[in-house]
């Protein structure tokens, strides 16, 4: 747009963390809490300080700052990738078709948290800028694909309303699914567990039973109650997780060091047992949502990955007065404990006229698929049918 300037910047330190959060939190400014904590100025400053991201990671910081009469009004999180990985909405087949086609899908335009498998707002935007800033920043990205030589550019689980802005102006629309719980003015958990059919209730405080009797005992902590013990014990749990899942760990020391400082905005779950850390889950405090990121182990217990990512999680969210607890992707066992089938958005900007049309028809027949797949699965959750909605 002639009326607004969009910057490219190689790193989030080129710009203000109050000019930054000015879009991506403007709730902060008032002492409130961000909606979520993966957009602010302070995350995305620990992946690229601690090497998370940037030289040698395939994640080149491109985000996008936009002007409008000299004031900043908008910023996007946004990445030059030389691979997929990381994204958790898959587009390697994309990629293979790109490349038996004779052409090269590498490098692409991403914008996204690294990582980080959660919906939040990717066109981060001024409140009353939304409409000029989105355009803006849409526009920017969809000339960057072209004048840099990229295949294409992505937004990856971006909001309901961010995937229909960018769907009129021309990107292509398309939908997953997660499991999320939802709080329902529960006053404990037992009140929860009233809302379950007789037999689902019943198997789920059988495995909290036995998932707590493993000798030893569990703690929620948060703010100054974690220690840098415990960023040693995630860590190793960390790592062994990474390991099984990716091969080798997206994530360095340096940057759990880095959320020692933002331990405000984390919610450690342990598991201790003859005085040291055996099992851990790491979530993250939204303003009014509870985010489930990474869990490890360094002995197996029964159950005990489930108590920890997932029944200890409703629990503080209940006590906390929280909408809600996203336990991250996949995962259709997180069903039987009442997080339910959730629809989530990506957007995806492809010049090439051949590739756009297969994409297109390709994603008509996935967003039906995806809604019929969300349906049946919420008819298999635990809830008894007159709790379901």
């Amino acid at each position: 747009m002639d009326s607004v300037e969009v910057n490219v910047l190689a790193g989030i330190s080129s710009v203000p963390a109050a000019e930054w959060d000015a879009c991506a939190c403007p709730e902060a400014a008032d002492g409130g809490r961000p909606r979520d904590p993966f957009t602010t100025h302070r995350f995305l400053a620990a992946l690229e300080a601690s090497g998370s991201v940037g030289p040698g990671t395939g994640w080149t910081p491109h985000h996008l700052l936009a002007r409008h009469a000299g004031a900043v009004i908008a910023v996007a999180p946004f990445y030059r990738k030389s691979h997929s990985q990381g994204e958790y909405v898959f587009d390697h087949a994309w990629a293979e078709a790109w490349h038996r086609a004779g052409g090269s899908y590498y490098p692409k335009l991403q914008g996204a948290v690294p990582f980080t498998p959660v919906t939040g707002r990717r066109l981060l935007c001024r409140p009353g800028q939304e409409e000029i800033g989105q355009a803006a920043l849409l526009q920017a990205m969809a000339e960057l694909t072209r004048r840099g030589g990229h295949s294409s550019a992505h937004l990856t689980f971006c909001t309901e309303a961010e995937a229909g802005a960018a769907s009129s102006a021309g990107w292509l629309h398309r939908t997953g699914v997660q499991f999320h719980w939802e709080n329902r003015g529960y006053g404990g958990y037992e009140d929860f567990l009233a809302t379950l059919a007789s037999r689902k209730r019943k198997a789920l405080r059988k495995e909290r039973t036995r998932a707590q009797d493993f000798g030893g005992t569990i703690r929620a902590l948060t703010g100054a109650a974690i220690e840098d013990r415990h960023w040693e014990a995630m860590w190793a749990f960390y790592l062994d997780t990474g390991a099984r899942k990716w091969g080798r760990p997206y994530l360095t020391r340096a940057f759990f060091d880095a959320l020692h400082e933002m331990r405000d905005a984390v919610l450690l779950v342990v598991a201790e047992k003859d005085g040291r850390a055996v099992a851990g889950a790491l979530n993250f405090i939204g303003r009014d949502t509870l985010y489930g990121r990474y869990w490890g182990c360094l002995e197996d217990y029964a159950f005990l990955h489930f108590e920890l990512c997932y029944h200890q999680a409703v629990d503080w969210a209940i006590a906390q007065g929280f909408a809600r607890v996203e336990a991250g992707a996949q995962g259709e066992h997180k069903l039987a404990r009442g997080y339910l089938p959730t629809v989530t958005h990506s957007v995806h900007h492809i010049p090439h006229p051949g590739f756009r049309r297969a994409v297109a028809d390709y994603l008509e027949q996935e967003r039906a698929a995806v809604a019929e797949e969300a349906d049946a699965l919420a008819e298999l959750g635990p809830y008894r049918e007159e709790e379901r909605i």
